[in-house]
């Protein structure tokens, strides 16, 4: 104390203001801090996927030295050296940021669903999305779950299915492919299967590091045709389902649009639902040659006019029609859950005009249609005559889709057109009064699309 009394007055005050100096910068500091960390909040959490996903980049992010540039005496110099220093700290976040996400921006994670029935054109439809290379695509993962869980017969059935279905659905939309192994016959062996339905209908099942060496003497059901790989390690398909920026799946097996009510309103999913539909004359002509077994009773009537076609055929043509139909009218509806989530589409407009009906889709799922994408829809509309088979993705579109009408007997029209008239108007599919008029390419048989259809 008597030291300190001793210094002179002016000695005095420049300690005590250095001193209170220091106070007030480590204050100063400490709030400013607090300022950036709230702001940066929200980028963190926006890049800790990718940071995940790129060692080699956090690698790259953490031996990059950011200093906040001292002044000779050991402290800031300013607030506006201070100032510069943060706005450093900030531009070179951003740079990060920058390298993480590629060249650009990748936008949100969108989850695609394309709901559909047998025989409309859902494979050709769902390449669209299988071409694009940030998408992960599943091919039909329900079949599994329809192959193994017995329902009870009656109304509880239907109900009963579109519960488990869209449940599996979700937890595959979440890339929890795990959940598929419930219903994998065999079941896996250490998340190993060779038994998963049309794999090599997926890129993202048949690329690396999905696509592992080929095993000796393991059959492979349903194998990759562009290469062969070993057994799918589900693991992995989850992980490279994790890492594709969207996700999009194909079935024909979920008919109930009011049952993905909660799917559209769950905050882990931003899902987009395409509904694709096709002239039910068609579907019929179609799945009498693609499943030839089950329609003999048909084909026995329209071309003998033996063994009458049977009440029950009919009333299962109608209610297919109807659960369409009453499907596609809730989403025409616009209602809140569904506003913006909900696209329905013609398969005859696709075939007519499949590039910009797969730009039409890509805007309403908020993708970008890559080159590639564009480039396999030109290849495989224009393919030659005798690359026209039953389950080929290979076709000449615009000779195609009305290929059906100038081989199916009138009679079997007129069937279909009574049953399922509601959803024909809906659809803009207009009837055929006469034999003459079914086979009269001159006219049309098809209304021109809703712009409400994109809702």
């Amino acid at each position: 104390m008597e030291i300190r009394r001793a210094l002179p007055q002016d000695i005095r005050e420049l300690l005590h203001f250095l001193k209170m100096r220091s106070k007030y910068a480590v204050l100063l500091v400490f709030v400013v801090s607090l300022v950036i960390i709230e702001k940066e909040n929200n980028f963190i959490s926006r890049v800790s996927d990718k940071l995940k996903q790129s060692p080699q980049a956090l690698t790259e992010a953490n031996s990059t030295e950011v200093s906040l540039a001292p002044a000779e005496n050991g402290s800031l110099a300013s607030l506006q050296e201070l100032d510069a220093a943060f706005s450093q700290l900030r531009s070179h976040l951003h740079n990060i940021t920058l390298q993480l996400a590629g060249d650009g921006d990748p936008g949100p994670r969108r989850h695609i669903l394309l709901m559909a029935t047998t025989r409309t054109g859902s494979s050709f439809v769902g390449e669209f999305f299988n071409q694009q290379g940030s998408t992960f695509y599943l091919f039909e993962p329900l079949w599994h779950v329809e192959k193994t869980v017995t329902f009870l017969p009656g109304g509880a059935s239907a109900v009963g299915s579109a519960l488990v279905y869209r449940d599996v659905l979700k937890q595959l939309l979440l890339c929890d492919l795990y959940i598929l192994e419930n219903f994998i016959s065999p079941a896996p062996e250490g998340h190993l299967t060779p038994f998963l339905f049309r794999r090599g209908s997926s890129r993202s099942l048949c690329e690396e590091p999905v696509c592992t060496p080929s095993a000796k003497k393991v059959f492979e059901k349903y194998y990759c045709k562009t290469r062969r790989c070993g057994p799918l390690n589900i693991t992995l398909a989850a992980e490279a389902c994790r890492r594709k920026q969207h996700v999009a799946l194909k079935t024909v097996r979920v008919r109930q649009l009011e049952f993905l009510q909660p799917l559209v309103e769950d905050p882990r999913l931003d899902l987009r639902i395409i509904q694709l539909v096709r002239d039910p004359r068609a579907v019929l002509a179609s799945r009498m040659v693609a499943f030839s077994g089950k329609y003999e009773t048909w084909k026995k009537w329209a071309s003998e006019g033996e063994a009458p076609l049977q009440e029950e055929e009919v009333q299962r043509l109608r209610g297919n029609c109807e659960s369409i139909r009453v499907s596609a009218e809730l989403g025409l509806r616009r209602p809140g859950w569904l506003r913006g989530r909900y696209m329905l589409v013609r398969y005859e407009d696709v075939a007519r005009a499949p590039l910009q009906k797969a730009e039409e889709m890509y805007r309403f799922a908020g993708l970008p249609l890559t080159p590639q994408v564009e480039e396999w829809i030109g290849r495989n509309t224009q393919a030659p005559r005798d690359g026209n088979g039953v389950y080929s993705t290979c076709k000449n579109s615009s000779e195609q889709f009305e290929k059906w009408r100038f081989g199916m007997p009138f009679k079997l029209a007129q069937v279909v057109q009574d049953a399922c008239a509601p959803a024909m108007q809906l659809f803009g599919y207009k009837l055929a009064s006469s034999p003459a008029e079914l086979a009269n390419r001159s006219f049309s048989l098809l209304e021109e699309a809703q712009p409400s259809w994109v809702t």
